[in-house]
């Protein structure tokens, strides 16, 4: 194939069902690109985020990935780590570990074959973290459009995490309050955009606070995405935020994260957590994918 032309896939990835979960593009075969011509391809897809492909730099490494929102380039993220490794996976390559390079650092991801599915566990690059204190509950409300009661409080108040990319954990009460949420720009102009943590991610028991099932939503306008349908590098950084308000100390926590039902693109991510002497050893999050296209494009000149 021409080198101004460039094999690219879409996938909607933490789904089994088409046009359910979070879209990706995948560009293959990606080395020769400049990163002003991936930024430029990414923004034409338009999707949360378009991931390139390319040959390791580093021996003991197996690809090397770029990842893109249509507005910058991103050190790490979930969906489409998760994403390239089933994508190679059905184009041919025969291990089942892959290790790939990325802005954080290098990225495991295992593949689990489970009846006729295959799920990409991708190993979180860096144990997740606690970051600065939120901002107040009264302020946190006005960002997204709720009453202040709507959002948990005390020992399972909002906390800052990250696991490579930072988010703000906002809890809200139920189902209720996180389907009325609505990002005002304005105000997380002036309380959220320049924290430690600009990236809001709301996160509602299922069952109550106290249990392993959420539902969540995102909002990345630091990152061009105005709310994103499977966020795998939120869901990487969530345990540092639930595990000490479990109490946990040790042993091993299985946690299901369903997320864009508000933007008809239901997604299910399955996280497991392993746990030593009061730490978080180890980070897991597993999800599917379908692919949904395939085609060529041609690179920007």
């Amino acid at each position: 194939m021409s080198r101004n032309r460039r094999r690219y896939r879409i996938l909607d990835v933490f789904t089994d069902t088409p046009y359910g979960g979070n879209p990706l593009a995948l560009v293959m075969e990606a080395d020769g690109l400049s990163g002003a011509q991936m930024q430029l391809i990414a923004r034409e897809f338009a999707l949360s985020e378009t991931v390139f492909i390319l040959p390791p730099r580093h021996r003991g490494h197996t690809h090397r990935l770029r990842i893109f929102t249509p507005t910058q380039e991103l050190p790490f993220a979930g969906h489409p780590t998760i994403g390239a490794a089933l994508t190679l996976a059905e184009e041919g390559w025969t291990d089942t570990e892959f290790v790939f390079e990325q802005g954080v650092g290098p990225v495991s991801v295992s593949l689990r074959q489970s009846k006729h599915l295959q799920t990409a566990w991708l190993h979180a690059p860096n144990p997740p973290e606690v970051g600065p204190p939120a901002p107040p509950t009264d302020a946190l409300a006005t960002v997204i459009s709720l009453h202040p009661r709507d959002i948990l409080a005390g020992d399972w108040g909002p906390g800052m995490v990250s696991a490579g990319v930072p988010y703000l954990v906002v809890p809200v009460r139920d189902m209720d309050a996180l389907g009325r949420a609505e990002l005002d720009l304005q105000r997380w102009r002036e309380i959220v955009k320049d924290l430690w943590a600009p990236n809001v991610y709301l996160v509602a028991p299922v069952d109550g606070p106290g249990q392993t099932h959420y539902r969540a939503r995102m909002f990345g306008p630091a990152i061009g995405i105005a709310e994103d349908s499977a966020t795998g590098s939120a869901a990487t950084a969530f345990p540092a935020w639930l595990v000490p308000r479990l109490g946990l100390t040790a042993g091993v926590l299985t946690v299901t994260i369903s997320q864009g039902f508000e933007m008809n693109r239901p997604s299910r991510l399955m996280i497991e957590v392993e746990l030593s002497a009061g730490l978080i050893t180890t980070v897991r999050v597993g999800g599917t994918a379908v692919s949904i296209a395939a085609g060529t494009l041609q690179a920007p000149g």
